[in-house]
């Protein structure tokens, strides 16, 4: 297997898969309000009992800009805007507990951003127990928090320890001064290394880092130096993300171009380098992207075939309702999508006037969610099967169809009774997951939607 030649040939735009359909190909008629609010009722009168719900706060605001990131995110150095913010936040929770006749049970709670820890610790403890108090926690609940190491207080940790937070992920990308400059993200290893260490020492279980490699400036010897510092602070969990470079979607990009990015072939070695070094440390690859120990949850879960995904990555929990509140935050009823307005003004202006938010979504057809749960299948476990007699459809078959290059290829095997991804094929699941993309199929875009795999 000539895996140069396989690098270059699968090169190509492809979603990450947080959802199906993504967000691009969501039907140009957004569901009203009357038919959302019905499918998240009809998602938690089958499922809260039995396997509760998930919770996503997205809190946007950052002091400074990451020119690297692509979430929605509001730059400001004004700390008043954080009451406001919480205030509507609990508003539009009140909205969905109206809608349902027993309470929440909850079974996860992740706040993003953005940077949550932003807000003061005691602005964020009046937001989960403002959450709480309408609601049941699951006995398996989790609560995790992303967080800027250099304004992580331990009064932060501290807080949401006693609430509940029991999950840390930190926000690192690389340690290389030249690339931290160029990316606007400037933290050193001994803040890093602090927090972390206060969060072990107050009792905090997983605790992940999130890298990235195919940032401007990046090297093999810089990433091996970060990758080195990383390893031995031995996170829980390793997010290794491939930067996604937008520049027509995330104007901050355009600080750098292209002659600034590692080449294909450069960024190919920044991944093996940091893909061997964290197996040969005791890390197990999970999943796309996502490096675990096994004594952590996440590695329990993809051993036990409970993997899941949705728009907050990987995790071990299944609900099959996700309430995101919080601007341009996006829930699943796994029916449907529904999406919140992208201005923090226009936000909480509708919630103060007892209105969801949300201005557009994605009605799943019989189609879409076949299709839906053999992408989520490959994502999650590597493999899928066809042969309980409720997956088929035409587009299915098309798939089947278009997969069949990367069969000879051997980065997948195919049966008569499902599809299993090599261990060669890992790298490139986007593209097999794409092969039974229909939407993407029928609606082939005239512009790049996405970032390129690898």
């Amino acid at each position: 297997m000539d895996i140069q030649h396989l690098i270059k040939k699968y090169h190509v735009p492809a979603p990450r898969y947080t959802s199906y359909p993504t967000v691009p190909y969501w039907d140009a008629e957004s569901p009203t309000i009357d038919e959302w609010t019905k499918s998240v009722q009809l998602s938690f009168r089958e499922s809260n009992r039995s396997d509760g719900i998930s919770l996503y706060v997205h809190l946007p605001f950052c002091e400074s800009l990451c020119t690297y990131c692509g979430c929605n995110t509001r730059i400001t150095k004004n700390h008043q805007v954080e009451e406001p913010y919480i205030d509507a936040v609990l508003r539009e929770w009140d909205l969905y507990c109206n809608l349902f006749d027993e309470k929440p049970l909850i079974k996860e709670i992740h706040l993003g951003g953005g940077t949550p820890t932003f807000f003061n610790h005691q602005n964020l403890h009046r937001l989960i127990t403002g959450l709480l108090a309408q609601a049941d926690v699951h006995p398996n609940a989790e609560f995790s928090f992303e967080a800027h190491p250099n304004n992580t207080s331990p009064e932060h940790l501290q807080t949401l320890y006693d609430l509940g937070f029991r999950r840390l992920s930190l926000g690192i990308q690389d340690f290389d001064p030249k690339v931290q400059l160029i990316i606007n993200r400037v933290q050193s290893f001994e803040q890093v290394k602090l927090v972390t260490n206060e969060a072990r020492k107050i009792g905090y279980s997983s605790i992940n880092f999130d890298l990235i490699y195919g940032l401007p400036l990046q090297t093999p010897a810089g990433l091996e130096e970060t990758i080195k510092k990383v390893i031995t602070l031995l996170p829980d969990r390793i997010a290794f993300y491939s930067y996604a470079h937008v520049p027509w979607v995330k104007p901050g990009q355009r600080r750098y171009n292209e002659s600034h990015l590692p080449s294909t072939e450069v960024k190919q070695r920044l991944y093996e380098l940091g893909r061997n070094m964290f197996t040969n440390s005791g890390y197990e690859e999970i999943g796309m992207d996502h490096f675990a120990l096994k004594s952590d949850s996440l590695y329990e879960a993809q051993e036990s075939g409970k993997l899941h995904r949705n728009f907050m990555g990987y995790t071990h929990q299944y609900t099959r309702l996700m309430i995101s509140l919080g601007v341009s935050s996006i829930s699943d009823t796994w029916f449907a999508f529904a999406q919140n307005v992208k201005k923090v003004e226009d936000y909480i202006q509708l919630v103060n006037n007892n209105v969801f938010p949300i201005f557009k979504g994605h009605i799943l057809s019989e189609t879409d969610l076949i299709i839906r749960t053999h992408i989520l299948n490959l994502m999650c476990r590597g493999a899928t099967s066809w042969t309980k007699g409720n997956e088929s459809t035409e587009a299915l078959f098309e798939g089947l169809e278009r997969v069949q290059e990367m069969v000879k290829d051997g980065l997948a095997e195919m049966t008569t009774a499902g599809l299993t991804v090599k261990p060669e094929g890992k790298r490139f699941l986007r593209n097999i997951c794409m092969a039974f993309d229909a939407r993407l199929y029928a609606n082939k875009p005239s512009a790049q939607l996405f970032s390129m795999t690898g």
